[in-house]
């Protein structure tokens, strides 16, 4: 078992109106950071000696839960920042019909031979997904088109093919794929959530390297802080991430707001099957895409 510190990294969206309770800016007295230190500490081990071997890491491991993006863009990319935007922008137009028949479920079937069995979502609900039905004057893709195909993308139980819908995009010769299997339902976890102790719920899993060995989360702070910190502990059956925000600036007087900040995470050695939990709901931490939206955890 090892805890580190690690660094957040880079800069994703500014400001978010969440109602942080930031209203004051001092900074916490140095003698309480090693005390503060020691209880998320010890947050983190609580939660990896309360899965190990529960029955919700079993149900974890035998699920099916996307770690990498469940859509995937035409071989090669958009063709234009226009097309950039538009995507970005959740900008389609529909032109003709999508299928309205498709089989209740699917497999997702992992390389060492594993499958599951999981129910299929719809062309048009996918599509809707993709679309947030505002288009006007700005850019927009336009799909004339779907089949029921499938995609290979990254899950907690390694890579995975499973059914997808491929959406043919007008002038493009290769589809834009959306994974048509809704993800299992969350394990309900075998610890409470953390009270009175200096840890920040994160904000999602934006995606994990492929060799396994890193992994990068969204991360919460104030906008009067010096950005948020977070720390991993690696057991043989679960990785624990504990955020946290680094020592306030002095003076002055905060508004309730706050920033969104990926931080990578380097690990002593890949991921593979562990669970990987946030330290403050001891909860496994859902992938959200950086763009798009997210798998329903249903």
């Amino acid at each position: 078992m090892r805890i580190r510190a690690v660094n957040s990294v880079s800069l994703l969206a500014t400001v978010a109106a969440v109602g942080l309770a930031v209203s004051g800016c001092g900074s916490q007295p140095d003698g309480d950071a090693g005390a503060d230190t020691e209880v998320v500490a010890h947050r983190a081990r609580q939660v990896a000696a309360a899965w190990e071997r529960s029955t919700a890491a079993d149900a974890w491991r035998a699920g099916y839960y996307p770690m990498g993006d469940v859509i995937q863009l035409p071989r090669g990319g958009l063709r234009s920042k226009a097309d950039e935007q538009a995507y970005r922008d959740h900008s389609f137009v529909r032109q003709g019909k999508l299928p309205a028949t498709w089989p209740r479920n699917g497999q997702v079937a992992w390389a060492d031979g594993g499958s599951l069995t999981r129910p299929l979502a719809g062309a048009k609900d996918l599509y809707k997904s993709l679309s947030d039905g505002r288009v006007g004057g700005k850019p927009h893709l336009t799909v004339i088109g779907a089949k029921l195909g499938t995609m290979t993308l990254a899950t907690s139980r390694g890579p995975a093919t499973v059914p997808a819908w491929l959406f043919t995009l007008d002038g493009y010769t290769s589809p834009l794929k959306r994974a048509a299997v809704a993800p299992s339902k969350l394990p309900s976890p075998p610890i409470g959530r953390a009270r009175d102790v200096p840890v920040r719920p994160l904000n999602g899993l934006v995606g994990v390297a492929g060799d396994g060995r890193s992994m990068t989360v969204v991360a919460l702070h104030g906008v009067c802080d010096d950005g948020p910190a977070v720390e991993v502990l690696e057991t043989p059956r679960s990785v624990v991430l504990s955020s946290s925000v680094k020592q306030r600036k002095d003076g002055g007087n905060c508004t309730k707001q706050a920033k969104l900040q990926q931080v990578t995470v380097e690990l002593d050695r890949p991921v593979g099957n562990r669970v990987l939990l946030d330290a403050k709901s001891g909860q496994p931490i859902p992938y959200k895409p950086p763009h798009g939206p997210s798998p329903s955890w249903s």
